[in-house]
């Protein structure tokens, strides 16, 4: 769709409405702020890819600002990987800020509030500041230290800043109004004692400002003109404006904030602290496990950029919640894997076919690469009198409806030839170890003969059991049971865990993907969609199945 005909979500009819209004274009800069308190998730992806689009569509610088303002919660490792993904993502950001940049400077403003008699330090207890902001429909009650001197204000923020005070024992709070129909202008906190560590300040301060204090006056900093949020902050937006018309000079652009809905995805957990859980918790292997709804997960999993981008388009900007299909996603991976994945033979519960008139000694066979689109060529795929299929492909007595292989009935063997079924040879506990069959010597895929042209209704991979490699294969399903697993106030989300979420097997696949390498992509033919995983070494060879080639889901909840 040519950017003539694209129709604009509302963000876009925001920013165009503010240029028609006499905004410049070159005065158009725009940020992703991710705290590095964990790893980003699919939903985060809606917002990265919302503000760096809106940078390449305008031409506009994205800075990417790290809000470092807790550092019992954030961590380098979080930094890192959030860059990563980013970058991964195909994004490029003009500047990498930090919140703790601004230290310096918001504790001179703060100075200057305080100076002016907007902000006062209060010695209450939490509880006791919680009490006294009243409800929604009712006002709040005054701090006894609401109306301190500026001088006793100045000297206890003087000494709050010198790590004189213990955690908890006072904060810093603006002076606003307790009565104020928005509870977050009724005295929010705008400092408290943290003696922690920072990332990246180290021991330097143990007063740290809060996120609504940070924001605005971060963004104002970097002359952002459109700050972008997600839609719990709309309620903040109030308070947002109030702290920058406490320091925006006449000269400089006053940066917007403007919300859109979160992404919601089904059969999935959003909050950055419930998967942090899954991981303590060692539900998960990691925040990389591909289970996870996380950037890098999906990554780990078989996720292509340009799918999550897709994705994220065909989502759309939304201003209300709303709970976005999985299936959707996986559709999305599906689409692009479609086109550029490799199709290789690969059998996942192998039962062994002996073709017992066949007396070549092994025979490779032309096997295209990919079925879809041209440009991936075809590889030799050896041949032999024992191959190995799939036991569900296989049944001794069978309706019309099966298509498969049963005995005395014939099926093609994918780019090789047709074969029946003859006979089948069974262990103690009467488990089929052996099926036995013939095969039909002229009707070989391509060779051009009549009996090449032979029609048979069923077609079935393979791999020939002398040349298969080995291969450990993890067959990933959702994580949860539950369409909503966090939406239940009188359950917990841990009830809903899939305990068959992931299944180790053992698998045989052709031989050409003994070179795989991590992170390669593949077609196993009529079974999914596999990606090399980063634990594959040169004796083990892992995949992770990114996704099947048909809903499994959809046929459970439709029994």
């Amino acid at each position: 769709m040519s950017e003539e005909t694209k129709s604009l979500n509302f963000i876009e009819h925001i920013v165009e409405e503010d240029l028609a209004n006499g905004l410049e274009k070159s005065q158009l800069r725009f940020r992703f702020p991710p705290e590095p308190n964990g790893y980003l998730h699919i939903g985060h992806a809606a917002s990265i890819c919302l503000n760096f689009g809106l940078g390449e569509q305008y031409n506009a610088p994205v800075n990417l600002r790290f809000d470092d303002t807790n550092p019992a919660k954030e961590e380098q490792e979080y930094v890192d990987a959030i860059k990563k993904d980013i970058e991964w993502l195909g994004f490029k950001w003009a500047n990498e800020l930090y919140s703790s940049d601004y230290f310096g400077q918001l504790y001179d403003w703060t100075i200057e509030l305080i100076k002016k008699g907007k902000a006062y330090v209060d010695t209450q207890s939490s509880e006791e500041i919680r009490t006294q902001k009243g409800t929604p429909t009712s006002v709040g009650t005054d701090s006894p230290y609401r109306n301190r001197n500026v001088e006793e204000n100045l000297a206890l923020f003087e000494k709050m800043k010198n790590g004189d005070f213990e955690e908890g024992t006072c904060v810093l709070r603006a002076k606003i109004d307790m009565a104020h129909n928005n509870m977050h202008l009724r005295d929010p906190i705008m400092y408290r004692v943290l003696k922690k560590a920072h990332h990246r300040t180290g021991n330097d301060w143990c007063i740290y400002p809060m996120y609504d204090w940070t924001h605005g006056e971060s963004d104002y900093i970097e002359q952002i003109s459109h700050s972008i949020c997600t839609l719990e902050f709309k309620s903040h937006r109030e308070l947002y404006d109030w702290y920058l018309d406490q320091v925006v000079t006449s000269d400089k652009l006053r940066p917007k904030q403007r919300e859109f809905a979160r992404r919601n995805l089904s059969y999935t957990i959003m909050s950055k602290r419930k998967l942090l859980q899954l991981v303590e918790n060692k539900v998960v292997n990691g925040w990389d496990d591909p289970r996870m709804p996380t950037i890098s997960g999906l990554r780990r999993r078989g996720y292509t950029p340009e799918s999550i981008r897709n994705f994220s388009e065909i989502s759309g900007i939304s201003k209300r919640d709303n709970v976005t299909d999985v299936a959707l996603l996986e559709f999305c991976i599906k689409d692009h894997l479609n086109k550029t994945a490799p199709r290789v033979l690969a059998v996942l519960d192998p039962v062994k076919v002996i073709i017992t008139n066949y007396t070549e000694e092994e025979e490779f066979l032309d096997a295209n690469y990919n079925d879809y689109e041209d440009g991936f060529g075809s590889r030799k795929v050896p041949f032999s009198r024992e191959i190995y299929i799939e036991k569900e492909d296989f049944r001794e007595e069978a309706n019309k409806k099966f298509f498969r292989l049963k005995l005395g009935k014939e099926v093609r063997l994918k780019n090789a030839y047709i074969i029946k079924a003859e006979s089948c040879v069974k262990d103690s506990e009467g488990n089929i170890t052996e099926i036995h069959c013939t095969y039909d010597k002229d009707s070989r895929s391509g060779s051009g003969s009549e009996a090449s042209k032979r029609k048979v209704k069923g077609t079935l991979h393979w791999v020939s059991a002398k040349h298969a490699i080995q291969a450990e294969v993890r067959v990933y399903d959702r994580l949860f049971l539950e369409e909503a697993p966090d939406s239940h106030k009188d359950k917990n989300f841990m009830e809903f865990i899939n305990p068959n979420s992931l299944e180790t097997i053992t698998a045989f696949v052709e031989p050409s993907l003994k070179s795989a390498k991590k992170g390669e992509k593949f077609q196993f033919q009529r079974k999914g969609y596999f990606c090399v995983d980063k634990d594959t070494t040169t004796e083990n060879l892992v995949f992770n199945r990114t996704v099947p080639l048909r809903d499994s889901w959809e046929k459970m909840e439709t029994k």
